[in-house]
């Protein structure tokens, strides 16, 4: 019915490798995958496998559970979108974050279930939050760049008021030039 493949870190796991819990739920442990470094999957694809299909109005929806905390939403595919590359919500030190799970909780979780397709949430696709983030930081280095070329020694910058003027008509100008300059895709 499905596949799932942690990108960098797994072959494609079908669903003989979940525990099925019935009919229309799966869940993985991710213990023999990664032992209890489940910070190190970020993503995940799941894809549809054929000739299975889904009925328009059904999705099969993604969750995963951090040690010591409930299942979390991560996305959906479905028969319109038969695949898709999904983050996973992991705790981190962040404060907006999860809480990080005490040392003896249970293993990390990748839960699967059969939904109605109109009571899912929405969700990014990871690939394009990895684009936007990959976008963020050439800007951020073109800037950087612009700006010490202004140094002339040590690590000392001293920006004038119109310099940012300067760096953002330099940056219009080669983002019109060349599109996909920031767009992580160059």
């Amino acid at each position: 019915m499905f596949g799932v493949v942690f990108p960098e870190r797994s072959f494609p796991l079908d669903p003989s490798a979940f525990t099925q819990i019935d009919p229309l739920h799966w869940v993985l442990d991710l213990s023999p995958l990664v032992g209890d470094s489940f910070l190190s999957l970020p993503n995940l694809c799941i894809f549809l496998l054929p000739p299975v299909t889904l009925p328009p109005d059904k999705a099969l929806a993604v969750y995963v559970q951090p040690p010591g905390h409930p299942f979390l939403f991560c996305g959906a595919v479905h028969s319109a979108r038969p695949s898709a590359l999904l983050s996973l919500p992991w705790p981190t030190a962040d404060p907006s974050s999860l809480p990080l799970p005490p040392p003896d909780a249970a293993s990390a979780k990748l839960g699967v279930s059969v939904e109605d397709l109109a009571l899912l949430p929405p969700v990014a696709d990871a690939g394009a939050e990895a684009r936007a983030e990959q976008a963020a930081v050439r800007v951020g280095e073109h800037l950087l760049h612009f700006l010490q070329s202004f140094c002339a020694e040590g690590d000392r910058l001293v920006v004038t008021t119109d310099m940012l003027d300067r760096w953002f008509k330099k940056f219009l100008d080669k983002a019109r030039r060349d599109p996909k300059a920031f767009s992580g895709g160059a």
